[in-house]
């Protein structure tokens, strides 16, 4: 009795062992690679719970969610500089090369196809360009670049964009750049600034034209029509009568109008 129900106990341990041997479930956002005895299958697994034969078969699970992952590239300009870029790069792998990339890369492309490609493509791209060129259009670099890798890598991989997060320069190079920004602030500023000259000058002149003109234009008016001051004299008068006015050998004094008219 006792050795039948260790067997039981037994072939129930080995049944437990083989059914979980037997199940895998394949994790959201990737898929599976059913192999079985050392041979591939051509048909990607599905994720969720997989059943399969013990022992003798596995699956491998490969991601095919959006990944990202930073690298470094060593970079020369067309002036022979070296720079050295960091950038992240964000990719996927088509569902329909899952089982492709699993035989050629193990599944991951990342570091034998991925970035090497990538690397190239930007190493092409900055070989085009100057140093000063690669900090000033570091957006028209990284739209090249991504161009440039996706052509490489074809549909195998699908890369999605490429973050360039550093542009690293030498000290020396840095101190050259940062100088002829400079110089170029200030010749801008020295073009605004006798540009604003030129402008105020022109306003000047021609503010003096208009007023010489007014007056020649009044200075013909009158000398035309020499009762035109008197007109001018008496549109302006605000009807008080003058306490002094001019007279022969000197200034009279008149009295107020009111004490006038009492006397």
């Amino acid at each position: 009795m006792r050795v039948l129900t260790s067997s039981i106990l037994v072939l129930s341990f080995l049944a437990v062992v083989l059914l979980n041997k037997g199940c895998t479930i394949v994790s959201p956002g990737n898929r599976g690679v059913k192999v079985h005895l050392g041979e591939v299958s051509q048909n990607a697994v599905p994720e969720g719970l997989v059943w399969h034969l013990p022992l003798v078969t596995d699956i491998k699970e490969v991601v095919v969610r959006q990944q990202t992952k930073g690298m470094d590239a060593e970079c020369y300009s067309v002036d022979l500089q070296q720079i050295n870029v960091k950038l992240k790069v964000l990719y996927r792998i088509p569902e329909n090369q899952v089982v492709t990339l699993f035989q050629k890369y193990s599944g991951d492309p990342f570091d034998s196809l991925v970035a090497p490609r990538v690397a190239e493509a930007l190493k092409e791209v900055t070989a085009l360009q100057t140093a000063e060129g690669i900090v000033k259009s570091r957006e028209k670099i990284k739209i090249a670049a991504l161009a440039a890798a996706k052509a490489k890598i074809g549909d195998l991989v699908f890369v999605e964009d490429v973050v360039i997060e550093n542009v690293a320069l030498s000290k020396e190079l840095e101190a050259s750049i940062e100088a002829k920004m400079v110089q170029q602030q200030e010749a801008a500023k020295a073009e605004f600034t006798k540009e604003k000259a030129i402008i105020d000058a022109k306003t000047a002149l021609i503010t003096a034209e208009g007023q010489a003109k007014a007056i020649s234009v009044r200075g013909a008016a009158i000398r035309d029509n020499p009762g035109l001051v008197e007109l001018q004299i008496v549109e302006k008068w605000d009807g008080k009568v003058p306490q002094v006015v001019g007279g022969v050998g000197g200034a009279n004094m008149l009295l107020p109008l009111k004490d006038k008219q009492d006397k």
